[in-house]
């Protein structure tokens, strides 16, 4: 199903014994732009820890309350390895991390998780993940960062970033949501971060390779639908663009 983040956001995280918090932010690659972590608001509980779930540790999400069920315990989460609030993401922290919980690398292999293409569930398929590819270095972004940020077409910009919408059986960031109210009053257009050339994140500025009235044109979304694949195959087929669906199937 595909989320908006900030519907996502605010959700319970529940464990095997217990509510863990609350979903606060997400962390992504700018690779596979694949939600990497969910960050926990954990309150009082654990307030000078900053608690990271990967989506391996996802069970299902409960849209009517508003919930995540984790397979975590508490003390399991407790004991994690420890991430200091004001430091970023570190390859060594997920070295420790990953190893902590016994999850698959999803840096090393072909496929946006390792060896697959949506993090596998099964324990007894992470022995046969791939391992020999070479691994490649991750650059963790916030969702909250990414936000505000102006799309910048060739003949100038169109308007920025005000949601993402995550699809959570890949745990891919689909689309991003493009407000343009400041050049055409009140439509919102998605745009695939397949199709960002570059990401500024100095200047705050996503640069696309295609025209503002290409964009313009393209079918408008609004918040009052969920999107449906034949909505989806529109607005490829209006970039001229295939289906990331097609790619995922070919690797399954």
């Amino acid at each position: 199903m595909l989320s908006r983040a900030k519907t996502l956001n605010s959700y319970k995280l529940s464990g095997f014994d217990g509510e863990i918090g609350k979903v606060k932010e997400f962390y992504f690659d700018d690779r596979h732009w694949a939600i990497r972590y969910l960050v926990a608001d954990t309150g009082n509980w654990l307030a000078s820890k900053r608690v990271l779930i990967s989506p391996y540790a996802l069970v299902k999400i409960i849209t009517e309350a508003k919930d995540i069920t984790v397979d975590l315990t508490k003390k399991q989460i407790e004991n994690s390895p420890s991430l200091d609030n004001d430091k970023p993401v570190s390859r060594q922290f997920e070295e420790d991390f990953y190893g902590y919980y016994g999850y698959p690398k999803y840096w090393i292999g072909p496929c946006m998780w390792g060896g697959y293409v949506y993090p596998e569930h099964d324990h007894k398929k992470w022995l046969k993940q791939i391992q020999t590819e070479e691994a490649w270095d991750p650059h963790l972004r916030s969702s909250h960062d990414l936000i505000g940020h102006h799309i910048h077409a060739p003949d100038g910009e169109i308007g920025h970033v005000e949601d993402l919408i995550i699809d959570d059986e890949s745990w891919a960031i689909r689309y991003l949501i493009v407000g343009t109210r400041n050049w055409w009053p009140g439509k919102k257009v998605l745009l695939s971060p397949q199709w960002i050339e570059r990401v500024s994140w100095s200047e705050s500025k996503v640069f696309v390779n295609l025209s503002r009235e290409t964009i313009k044109a393209s079918p408008e979304y609004t918040e009052d639908f969920r999107l449906t694949r034949d909505y989806e195959t529109g607005l490829h087929q209006h970039y001229n663009r295939e289906g990331y669906w097609v790619d995922e199937l070919a690797a399954r």
